[in-house]
């Protein structure tokens, strides 16, 4: 299944063509120049944007001179076939070019941008030109044997050769192809395994399924050696099944990678022969081959409409809240997610979102019922993304959904491939601004005694300021609690100088950021409230003036003497 294309413009008179164009691919995201144009998601340089969309084999509609495509991504093209489609489209939609993915359906998605433009697309493909079909780029549910033979096949064909098709070939009813039943060239349709003819174009359809049995010894080796005694081709085989029971073995989805095919689940049940029969959901003709069993269908199968996916749990950190301070997988995880849960202001950070993934915002309060919801979800072999803030290990939500899991004893949610992914903390973030205060040993503490006794909060606050660690504090002060912060300072204060180091950092990462640097002595808890990040250096903690201005803060990395001193 291909990503969701990627729609990138560079100013305002493509965003209204960029909009008709989403139409056709509701969950497409448009990508908007910083500064220029608001879009789903903003970029901040054309050519690093484009290149990394292509090497995420993301689908690229840029809507620029095609010349411009072509000179950024020249550097990346490499082998022909392994490239996503990528399109330039007009700024007004007067024309669509398709400019690499043949073979991905580059045509394909020109001609349905091309209709919704009401315009002609500029297809230069020779094959589809003159057989109105790519034959190298079979539809979903079919397979294609060997690309080099099938450009050579191709070639032959615009040369003048006639073809004959032999088996089921549906899309190809409509195709423009010099038949002739006494034709040298074939085009041959089937799970058959075998070396093809030098004259044979081979397309495979998707119609074998293979069921894995509880205790099958090298899965990925029993699969290959069963289809090969069956004598079908494995570039026919359209999933792995397994019983429910087993979803969390590791071989099995390894076997799936190694194959290149989905790995689905289903109910076991004592008859397995019945039980992947009713699985199928269509007629098959069924063969056991020592710990497998293979099911030959008469159509492709949908893996998708075949038992279930595992289900996947990502508990992933957004970072400070700058998009360009996400990492690079959570961003990943939340395009692929079908839920999305947090704290509203967190899913809204997480944002853009597709239209058809489910956001379940609650209280910032509901973190267990939220964890538990999450496993229900994903338990049902959904794409779960529960979303913190900062690090989701830090006073987040990655310990709430462990202590779930731990309290379980469903199953079901132990089978959940649970995944969690890090994010930039609050406290690094604000160091990152200030320079390096937290250069050395430190100590992350919060301040909010709702989950434990200020007692704690106090005798760890008194031996983290005796050991003279470095100190970032969270939650340091709300209304509810206005006193705790002016205590924990009286605290910190024993063992620090009035001119200890401070730095204050509020939203870190979000519009309207601030960033302050005073000492221990001028700090007052009216300076600071519950989106402020306290940081609060050592005894080695240095402060000298920027040349622009503000301060630069850091904590060395010696201790006591200075190395060479």
């Amino acid at each position: 299944m291909r990503k969701p294309a990627a729609i990138v413009i560079l100013g305002p008179g493509s965003l209204a063509t960029a909009r008709r164009i989403q139409q056709c691919y509701p969950d497409a995201l448009i990508h908007g120049l910083v500064g220029r144009v608001e879009g789903d998601r903003q970029y901040l340089e054309f050519g690093t944007t484009l290149r990394e969309l292509y090497q995420q084999d993301t689908p690229i509609i840029a809507l620029c001179a095609a010349g411009i495509v072509i000179r950024t991504l020249a550097p990346l093209l490499l082998e022909k076939g392994l490239e996503p489609p990528v399109l330039a489209v007009a700024e007004d939609g007067s024309a669509v070019v398709p400019l690499l993915g043949g073979l991905g359906g580059v045509n394909v998605m020109a001609r349905e941008i091309a209709t919704a433009l009401q315009v002609a697309p500029a297809i230069t493909t020779s094959g589809e030109l003159r057989f109105g079909t790519c034959l190298l780029n079979p539809p979903s549910g079919y397979s294609l044997g060997d690309l080099e033979q099938g450009k050579r096949f191709v070639s032959d064909l615009l040369a003048g050769e006639p073809v004959r098709v032999e088996g089921a070939a549906p899309w190809l009813d409509q195709a423009q192809l010099p038949q002739d039943a006494q034709a040298r060239l074939a085009i041959r349709i089937d799970s058959a395994a075998g070396v093809p003819a030098p004259d044979e174009l081979r397309i495979y359809p998707r119609n074998v399924v293979v069921a894995v049995s509880a205790g099958t010894p090298d899965v990925s080796t029993a699969v290959s050696d069963a289809l090969h005694r069956a004598g079908l081709a494995v570039q026919s085989l359209a999933c792995l099944l397994a019983a429910d029971s087993d979803m969390a073995r590791v071989e099995l989805h390894h076997a799936a990678l190694a194959l290149g095919v989905p790995l689905r689940f289903a109910q076991a049940s004592d008859d397995s022969e019945q039980w992947l029969d009713d699985a199928l959901g269509q007629p098959a003709s069924l063969r056991r081959m020592g710990g497998v069993i293979i099911a030959v269908s008469e159509r492709p199968v949908d893996p998708l409409q075949l038992g279930r996916a595992r289900g996947r749990l990502a508990v992933i950190g957004l970072g400070p809240g700058a998009a360009e301070l996400m990492v690079p997988a959570v961003r990943a995880e939340l395009d692929r997610a079908n839920d999305v849960l947090g704290y509203e202001t967190y899913v809204r950070m997480a944002g853009p979102l597709r239209a058809d993934q489910v956001q379940h915002c609650t209280d910032n309060r509901e973190e267990m019922q939220r964890a538990r919801h999450a496993f229900e979800l994903a338990a049902q072999g959904r794409s779960v993304v529960v979303v913190s803030s900062g690090d989701p290990g830090v006073f987040a939500m990655a310990a709430a959904v462990l202590e779930a899991l731990h309290e379980s004893t469903d199953a079901d949610w132990h089978n959940v491939d649970l995944q969690i992914l890090p994010g930039v903390s609050a406290s690094l973030a604000t160091a990152a601004q200030a320079g390096a205060p937290l250069g050395h040993d430190f100590c992350v503490m919060s301040l909010s005694d709702n989950l434990k006794p200020w007692s704690i909060i106090e005798k760890r606050l008194d031996l983290a300021a005796e050991a003279d660690l470095a100190l970032a504090f969270y939650n340091p002060i709300s209304r509810s609690r206005p006193w705790q912060l002016g205590r924990a300072l009286e605290i910190v204060a024993r063992h620090r100088t009035v001119d200890t180091p401070v730095v204050l950092g509020r939203d870190i990462g979000r519009p309207g950021q601030t960033l302050r640097v005073t000492t221990l002595g001028q700090l007052a808890p009216d300076q600071v409230d519950m989106r402020t990040m306290v940081l609060i250096g050592s005894s080695t903690t240095c402060v000298f003036p920027r040349v622009e201005g503000g301060d630069w803060v850091y904590t060395p990395r010696w201790y006591g003497d200075k190395p060479g001193a």
